[in-house]
């Protein structure tokens, strides 16, 4: 329990030390239940003393208010029915929100998106030899479980398939990525006119389907394995968290890193009267069939597979020999889906600043789920209602923020991210001039806070940390953070600066703002002690959380006071919170990594050329042995990174002139509100991006961060540069080291700009 007295004594202690000189520690003691814990509060990054005293105090009333009751009272209101997008209940969860941010006196409306969402009409997968087998595609109802027995339901598919009735050999291909047809190539197995069969895992789903067709495959089936998402891991559902024997992973497939969003309107809204490519022309709907089904489901397959026995690292815990086929097990595949627009609903809530209304703070979470969906998204959306619910009431008692807040319940993001990428899309030229940042979180559950975004935002978010308190252990969430990986070997225990965020790739709705308009971004959520298993099934449900994603939702509150914290800093700060000198550092390392890939290019093509000469020699000698390696690798050159080097020097004396100066301006005391310096500090992020995008992919125009074209979800860093490398296109790789090299020259010219226009503060 929060002791009475504590904003008191903070305030107090507050003045007392306004001697000691910005920014010196603002020191409150807070009492437990039992002990006194003594927290050390830093003047924000951002701040000057006076603003940044009265921005502690106002966040003492929102760890007051943050009230977990709420987030499960909401969760159990919005996952009673299905709410996929077009269900029923997806609108009365529309509504339902849009009710709640008008009662907290926000400008609210529910924007629409008419969005391709096909429905699947025929799904049956029948094992015709050896042994006639039917899988059952179904999820049972587990009786300790209501919600897993409404009526409603999606049948378990994979939305963006393609249509098809195809009958081949099966051929096991592990997780279904390029290295793992690496292997087969190695074992001499051709999957050209076969269905493959591969475990979830390794990199995003749409991948996997991608790269068979690429390789001549005319069908996929996607299995969860137990060793990656059932009782290997531990007790199974109801008795513990884990994927049970018939649980199935819905999800989309369409090629998300051509493009996210409708698949039909690439680049546009999709408003009801957009154009629209036709199914058939639309590149990101896979070319041949795709089914998900459980592991009970894919056993028989499995077990009738024959051939070569799978690597060791392919094995999942199947009580079988994993062989890899072809056949004898020879599979058939019918599907067929209902290709029919949908009516996505985002519910857009605005909170209007007091004095810089024209720049724009915007926190979203998505709403849709592709069954039960409590976890994902609900566990985050309802963090967000609290969030929002808190800082529109204190707005409502006269605790104004000093920008503009919005709010967005992103619609149909399982689809590919459509609801967020169509509303971002269609209000690109307003969000341009006017975002300053974008605040996502997605699902979430207990553990430790997990942080992903733009290194600019690395500082501002780990003092956010270091202010919120952990609800098991008592210390911070930074501090709980820092300890596990000081215990996993990927930090100093003790050591005190910023733990670095991880870059984004894709995979929720941070990413068209991000990586299509460069808009500085943060993704957030906790996790690691949630355990797994319910993901995209049925049973992610309320009972299925309640019991062991979040009981009591206390990280659900805690998180919502990071967010919130996030989004009333980012609101209030006297100067934009940015620091680029982290910045610098990160590109620095990604910059030593794609070196590093040329050299281990490098030994690759040495290697391999020397076994085929020497396995030539062999043949000469010996014409009865006819396995030969691959084929000869051409010559590595020389690529020339000075540009970069050159660009990295020039950046880095920028931010260390940014971070120093804004220190010093704000030392001296409050600046004058400059909408020049917001926009200037806004051209940051987009100096990062280019109009024309990434080679073979343009709509993804940011060139630090990118989903990879063949991970999805997984980040690729530097990737116009990275990518060329991987492909070996080495003319490629060197314009695209001067292109990155300029884009640093843009944000070097930005920041100097921005210095510029500080001066009259310091």
């Amino acid at each position: 329990m929060r002791h009475p007295a504590a904003s008191v004594a903070f305030v107090a202690l507050a003045a007392a030390a306004a001697g000691a000189g910005w920014p010196a520690p603002l020191v409150a003691i807070q009492e437990g239940a039992a002990t006194k814990t003594k927290l050390v509060k830093q003047v924000p990054l951002g701040f000057s003393y006076e603003t940044g005293v009265a921005q502690l105090a106002a966040e003492e009333q929102i760890d007051a208010r943050v009230n977990p009751s709420n987030l499960e009272e909401w969760m159990y209101r919005m996952t009673r029915a299905p709410f996929y997008v077009g269900a029923p209940h997806n609108i009365e969860n529309a509504r339902f929100t849009a009710e709640l941010y008008r009662s907290w006196g926000y400008e609210t409306e529910i924007v629409e998106y008419e969005v391709l969402f096909p429905a699947p009409l025929l799904r049956s997968v029948e094992m015709l030899e050896p042994t006639p087998f039917t899988a059952s595609l179904q999820e049972p109802e587990i009786p300790e479980d209501p919600s897993s027995g409404v009526d409603g339901k999606l049948p378990t598919y994979n939305a963006y398939s393609a249509d098809g009735d195809v009958t081949a050999e099966l051929v096991y291909v592990n997780q279904g990525i390029p290295r793992d047809y690496e292997e087969l190539a190695r074992m001499g197995i051709d999957v050209r006119g076969k269905i493959v069969i591969a475990r979830y895992g390794g990199s995003w789903r749409g991948i996997k389907p991608k790269v068979a067709h690429e390789h001549g495959a005319i069908g996929t089936i996607l299995y969860s394995d137990p060793r990656d998402d059932g009782y290997f891991q531990g007790d199974t559902y109801p008795d513990g968290p884990y994927r049970p024997g018939f649980g199935v992973q819905r999800g989309a497939v369409q090629d998300m890193p051509r493009y996210p969003g409708d698949p039909l309107t690439p680049g546009v809204g999709a408003t009801a009267d957009a154009e629209r490519l036709t199914v058939e022309e639309a590149p990101t709907i896979m070319k041949i069939p795709v089914l998900p089904m459980s592991w009970e489901d894919a056993l028989p397959l499995l077990s009738a597979l024959e051939g070569p026995v799978a690597p060791p690292s392919w094995r999942g815990a199947l009580p079988i020999t994993y062989h890899v086929g072809p056949g004898p097990a020879v599979v058939r595949i019918q599907l067929e889906f209902d290709w029919k627009l949908e009516t996505a609903y985002n519910v857009i809530a605005k909170l209007p600043g007091s004095e810089l209304p024209e720049e724009w703070i915007i926190r979203g979470n998505h709403r849709d789920g592709w069954a039960m969906g409590a976890q994902d998204p609900i566990s985050g959306h309802v963090v967000m209602m609290e969030e929002a619910r808190v800082l529109g009431e204190l707005a409502q008692q006269g605790q104004r923020l000093r920008r503009t807040v919005v709010y967005g319940s992103w619609d149909a993001e399982e689809p590919g991210l459509l609801g967020s990428t169509e509303w971002v899309e269609h209000n690109a030229p307003e969000l341009s001039e006017k975002a300053v940042a974008y605040i996502n979180t997605d699902g979430s559950g207990r553990g430790f806070l997990g942080m992903g975004g733009s290194h600019s935002l690395q500082t501002f978010i780990n003092e956010v940390a270091r202010s919120v308190q952990d609800p098991q252990t008592g210390v911070t969430v930074w501090e709980r953070l820092q300890a596990a990986r000081a215990v996993s070997g990927s930090r100093s225990a003790g050591q005190k600066d910023d733990i670095s965020i991880s870059p984004l790739g894709s995979g929720s709705d941070y990413t068209p703002f991000l990586q299509h308009l460069g808009i500085a971004s943060l993704n957030l959520g906790f996790g690691g002690e949630s355990g797994g298993g319910s993901y995209h099934s049925q049973y992610d449900s309320f009972e299925h959380y309640t019991r062991f994603g979040d009981p009591g939702f206390l990280y659900g509150a805690a998180l919502a006071r990071v967010t919130a914290k996030a989004v009333s800093r980012l609101a209030n700060a006297d100067v934009l919170p940015y620091q680029f000198t982290p910045l610098v550092g990160h590109i620095r390392t990604y910059r030593d990594e794609v070196e590093a890939l040329v050299e281990a290019a490098r030994a690759e093509t040495e290697t391999r050329n020397a076994l085929l000469a020497a396995r030539a020699f062999e043949l000469a000698a010996d014409p009865t042995k006819t396995s030969v390696p691959p084929g000869a690798l051409g010559p590595v050159p020389f690529l020339n990174f000075a540009p970069l080097d050159n660009a990295l020097a020039r950046l880095a004396g920028s931010a260390a002139s940014w971070d120093g100066a804004v220190a010093g301006a704000l030392k001296a005391g409050r600046p004058e509100v400059s909408v020049e310096l917001g926009a200037a500090l806004i051209a940051t992020e987009r100096a990062l991006i280019r109009p024309d995008g990434l080679p073979r992919r343009s709509w993804y125009r940011h060139q630090i961060y990118a989903p990879g074209f063949y991970t999805g979800y997984g980040v690729k860093t530097l990737p116009g540069i990275r990518e060329a490398i991987e492909e070996r296109a080495w003319d490629e790789a060197a314009a695209q080291i001067e292109r990155v090299a300029g884009t640093l020259e843009s944000l070097a010219e930005v920041l100097d700009e921005a210095v510029e226009l500080l001066k009259p503060s310091l």
